[in-house]
């Protein structure tokens, strides 16, 4: 029988996970027929899903660039001296002023130009990238936290919940379970809604359907059943136990946030949470005509910034920021050129948000490049793929060892320092920051082109894209020695119009922009 008609002669409803009291069953253990030793930190993750595709030029705006921004996307533009300044070149959304506070105090970074070689632009599939940690031409089954989850709690979920580990792995906020906490047996996160209106649920211990078609599926409702419930008393005494010090605003997200504050201060060992906001997907009325600081974006800004600064500023008065980091995430950034509609379509790489105590206002990356002339779906280009935020994530904080960091996301994984807090034994692990040269000449070209690129006596890759995010070419991979080199790029048949070289390093990335003459 297929689950579908098996959920439905159970009498719980179809068309998404099954919601008791707030829980997730779907969120537990997987049935058969639905087809490392663990460790002793107390660190938190926090992952807010912007779910719909982030403008990351309207978030973070390249002021060395902001001429050419006029030019291609003048009808949503912000006016520069409305804009938050970060640094010399790079100023934020002037509704981002929570986190402008955040970075000044040394407690906000950013990673710009974030994204994946062969961008899908479709919600669903690039979400499944993202929140699996695959490669953009296949289709995992796990998410990355899932599997990070799977190495350190080997079995899960048969004999959990125990003394050791008393407590859900992680929490979703909310109704639908995170794809991001999927093992390969179960998923590691339950669902949450309210974590004072948790009642037990009926248990029963009938083996009335033993040897039967439903068998094996009413057992593992059962075991679900008993395993919520066994999660459910924990929930619940962690809020009772928990405090907030602080004033949220009215809004979901803040309320999401501040129900996270109170399990952790409440004691509740949960490492992993996660949380969205939806809305993002702004192809109309991102902004309001003539008035750019208004609008749908401006309003998710808001929200966004004003519920990360009153969870951080209840984590210090509840005395438990050190244990805690945020990081933002969204499936695509959004085309470079507005729209007629006062809004940005689908694009490619975006700017990732990362606070807590341990960010230190690090800004890594270089301000995207926008050209005199944009076509009409180019997209930011990529300069640090998301799977090596991911992955510095799990080795900085998490302390996971490299070698276990790649086996879960990718052989080609590239540390970067994305936090000030890092294990003793990590810094060897660290060799970013060594200067980086790329460029190519002649630029403008017609036939061809030679590229120039520097080593540091470390593994390369070299590869050319195009302007939607495409991987066109690998031009050099491997171990190259120290010194500078040079390969020459012939472009065949390719069209006229912008390109971009990325080289990837050992101690760092970076991307150039080039252009094919007509």
């Amino acid at each position: 029988m297929k689950r579908r008609s098996f959920i439905k002669h159970l009498g719980l409803g179809v068309g998404g996970p099954i919601i008791l009291n707030g829980l997730g069953l779907s969120a537990l253990a997987k049935s058969r027929l639905f087809a490392s030793i663990a460790d002793d930190t107390d660190r938190v993750l926090v992952l807010i899903q912007l779910n719909g595709g982030n403008d990351g030029l309207s978030t973070l705006v390249p002021l060395d660039q902001y001429d050419n921004l006029v030019t291609v996307r003048g009808n949503i533009l912000i006016d520069e001296d409305d804009l938050l300044p970060l640094t010399g070149t790079l100023g934020l959304h002037p509704k981002l002023g929570g986190l402008k506070e955040l970075f000044d105090q040394g407690k906000m970074g950013i990673v710009q130009n974030v994204g994946y070689p062969n961008q899908n632009r479709s919600h669903f599939r690039s979400v499944d990238i993202w929140t699996s940690g695959s490669p953009a031409n296949e289709y995992w089954t796990t998410g990355w936290v899932g599997r990070y989850l799977d190495q350190q709690y080997p079995g899960y979920p048969d004999g959990y919940p125990n003394t050791d580990n008393p407590d859900p792995f992680a929490i979703t906020m909310g109704y639908l379970v995170s794809e991001t906490c999927q093992g390969t047996a179960s998923n590691f996160a339950i669902t949450l809604s309210d974590p004072f209106t948790l009642n037990n649920l009926a248990e029963w211990n009938t083996d009335e359907y033993a040897g039967t078609q439903f068998g094996e599926e009413l057992a593992f409702v059962r075991e679900s059943i008993q395993l919520t419930n066994l999660y459910s008393v924990r929930i619940h005494a962690a809020a009772n136990n928990g405090n907030s010090l602080v004033e949220y605003p009215s809004t979901d997200l803040a309320s999401q946030l501040k129900n996270i504050a109170l399990l952790i201060s409440g004691g509740l060992k949960t490492k992993i949470y996660t949380v969205s906001l939806g809305g993002f997907d702004t192809h109309s009325d991102q902004t309001v005509e003539d008035h750019p600081k208004q609008g749908k974006h401006s309003e998710l800004l808001e929200t966004l910034s004003g519920a990360i600064k009153a969870f951080q500023d209840d984590l210090v008065a509840l005395g438990v920021e050190d244990r805690v980091m945020g990081m933002t995430f969204s499936e695509f950034g959004r085309q470079i050129r507005s729209n007629g509609s006062f809004g940005t379509d689908h694009g490619t790489a975006a700017p990732l948000i990362l606070f807590g105590a341990c960010m230190g206002n690090i800004i890594l990356g270089d301000n995207p490049v926008i050209a005199e002339d944009v076509s009409v779906q180019e997209g930011v280009a990529m300069q640090y793929d998301f799977r090596d935020v991911y992955g510095s994530v799990l080795m900085d904080w998490f302390e996971m060892p490299k070698s276990q960091v790649k086996n879960i996301l990718y052989e080609g994984f590239q540390h970067i320092p994305i936090t000030t807090c890092v294990p003793p034994d990590a810094t060897k692990e660290r060799p970013f920051g060594s200067p980086i040269e790329l460029k190519n000449f002649p630029n403008p070209f017609s036939s061809s082109t030679t590229i120039r690129f520097s080593s540091a006596g470390e593994n390369i890759r070299l590869s050319v894209f195009n302007g939607i995010g495409h991987e066109l070419t690998v031009l050099a991979q491997g171990k190259y020695d120290a010194g500078v080199h040079e390969v020459n790029f012939e472009t065949g048949d390719l069209s006229s119009g912008n390109y971009y070289i990325h080289l990837k390093t050992e101690s760092g990335s970076k991307t150039e922009k080039m252009i094919k003459a007509r």
